[in-house]
C-alpha cells in the first residue's frame, strides 16, 4: 500500500521524521536546532563523534542509530489512506506561518484537506462554558469571516471552539481544528460527529501527536502555539482571568500576532479579554474590526454588522418543534441525546440549538442544554 503513495525516499524520509521526533529529550526547539545546519538525511549518516559534536548525548546516539521501518511501520500506513498526510519542517506544504515560529512542530498529522493550512486563517477561541452573549459573538465573527473567506482555526474544545467550527461549516466556509491528542482520537467525545463533519465538508484536522495518543492535559498548551502561529491573528471571545484561551492569546504575541478580544459585562467569564484589552488587545465590536486592522479586503459579504447581532437565518427553517420537544426546563440533556430523540442529525440539532440559543429560548450549560421558558 505505501508503494501506491510514497516512493523509496519519501518512505525513508518520513521514517527518520518519525523517528527524529521521538528521540528523548528532543523537542521542537532542540530539533530545529539539531537540524539548522544540517538536512535529516544527512543526520542519519553521521558518526557518533559528529553526533556528540552536535550535543547529543549517549542515550540519543544510541536511539538516533536504532532505527528501524517496521517501529513506524503503522504511522507510515496511516499516512497512506485518503485524505490523510504526514508534513515534516521540510514538507513543501508545511504551513508557511508555522515554520516562522520558535517552535514549530516537528510533523503534523494532517486529517482532511491540508492545503487549507497555507490560507489566511484567523483564530478564534473562547470559553468552554461560554454565555448567550458569547455564544453569538462567537457565531457571527465565524460566520462573516467565513463568508470573506477567511479560514476559521480553533481547538475543538467545547463552548466557543465548537460553534466557531460549525458555523465556519455551515456559511460554507473552511475550518482548522487543533487537537491536544492524537487525530485519530477526538476530544471532547462529543464531537466526534463535529470532527467526522470537519473532514467531510472539506476542512481538515491537524495534530503534532502520533495518530493513536490519547489526550492529556500537557497537550493542550503545546496545542495552543500551534493555533495561534497557524493565524494572522487571534480572537478571543470571553475568557475569564486563568483561562486556556489567554494561553493562546500569550503565544499570539510571542509569535508577533495580532491579538483581538471581545468585551464583556465586568468580571466573570470576560475578565481575561477586558484584561486583554487593557494590556493592549485590540477591541472587537463587529468583524470590521478584525479585516481592518488586518488589511484583509474580500467583497463576498458586507461586514459591519455588530457582533452582537443575530443569525440571518430564517428561524422558521429551523425544526424547532421536533427538538423543542425534547428540551426540558428542568432536565440536562446533551446533543447526541436531542438528536436520538427527535430524530434528527447531530449536524441539524447544532445548527438549530445555536438559532434557539440566540432567540434565548435554550441556554447552554454544563453537559448540555435546558429550556429558558416553556413557549
Amino acid at each position: 500500500m505505501l508503494s501506491k503513495i510514497h516512493n523509496d525516499a519519501e518512505i525513508e524520509t518520513l521514517t527518520l521524521w518519525l523517528h527524529f521526533s521521538q528521540m528523548p529529550g528532543i523537542g521542537p526547539v532542540k530539533g530545529a536546532k539539531l537540524l539548522q545546519n544540517t538536512s535529516i538525511t544527512e543526520l542519519a549518516g553521521y558518526s557518533s563523534q559528529q553526533l556528540t559534536r552536535l550535543g547529543m548525548t549517549t542515550e540519543q546516539i544510541s536511539f538516533w542509530q536504532s532505527i528501524s521501518l517496521d517501529s513506524y511501520s503503522s504511522s507510515l500506513d496511516w499516512s497512506a489512506e485518503p485524505k490523510q498526510k504526514i508534513l515534516h519542517l521540510d514538507s513543501p506544504d508545511y504551513p508557511y506561518l508555522l515554520r516562522q515560529i520558535p517552535g514549530a512542530p516537528l510533523l503534523l498529522f494532517v486529517k482532511g484537506n491540508a492545503s487549507l493550512l497555507n490560507q489566511q486563517q484567523i483564530a478564534l477561541v473562547g470559553s468552554r462554558r461560554p454565555t448567550r452573549d458569547g455564544c453569538e459573538a462567537a457565531a457571527t465573527l465565524s460566520r462573516e469571516l467565513s463568508q470573506h473567506g477567511i479560514v476559521i482555526t480553533s481547538g475543538l474544545a467545547q463552548g466557543i471552539d465548537a460553534i466557531c467550527h460549525q458555523t465556519a461549516i455551515q456559511a460554507g466556509g473552511f475550518t482548522v481544528a487543533v487537537q491536544g491528542c492524537g487525530v485519530d482520537h477526538v476530544y471532547p467525545a462529543k464531537h466526534k460527529r463535529l470532527a467526522a463533519d470537519i473532514v467531510a465538508s472539506g476542512s481538515v484536522i491537524i495534530s503534532e501527536f502520533l495518530p493513536h495518543i490519547r489526550p492529556r492535559a500537557e497537550h493542550f498548551p503545546r496545542r495552543n502555539r500551534i493555533i495561534s502561529g497557524l493565524s494572522l491573528g487571534a480572537v478571543i471571545v470571553e475568557a475569564a482571568e486563568r483561562s486556556g484561551s489567554l494561553i493562546t492569546a500569550r503565544f499570539a504575541i510571542e509569535q508577533n500576532r495580532d491579538v483581538f478580544a471581545v468585551p464583556g459585562r465586568f468580571g466573570g467569564v470576560s475578565a481575561g479579554c477586558n484584561r486583554l484589552i487593557q494590556q493592549g488587545a485590540k477591541l472587537v465590536f463587529q468583524t470590521a474590526d478584525i479585516l481592518d486592522e488586518l488589511q484583509i479586503y474580500f467583497s463576498s459579504v458586507s461586514s459591519n454588522e455588530s457582533v452582537t447581532s443575530s443569525t440571518s437565518e430564517d428561524v422558521t427553517d429551523l425544526p424547532f418543534s421536533e427538538l423543542l420537544d425534547n428540551v426540558s426546563l428542568n432536565e440536562v440533556r446533551s446533543i447526541d441525546e436531542l438528536a436520538d430523540a427527535s430524530g434528527l442529525p447531530v449536524q441539524e440539532v447544532m445548527t438549530a440549538l445555536i438559532s434557539l440559543e440566540l432567540e434565548g429560548i435554550i441556554l447552554s450549560v454544563p453537559g448540555g442544554y435546558v429550556r429558558t421558558r416553556s413557549n
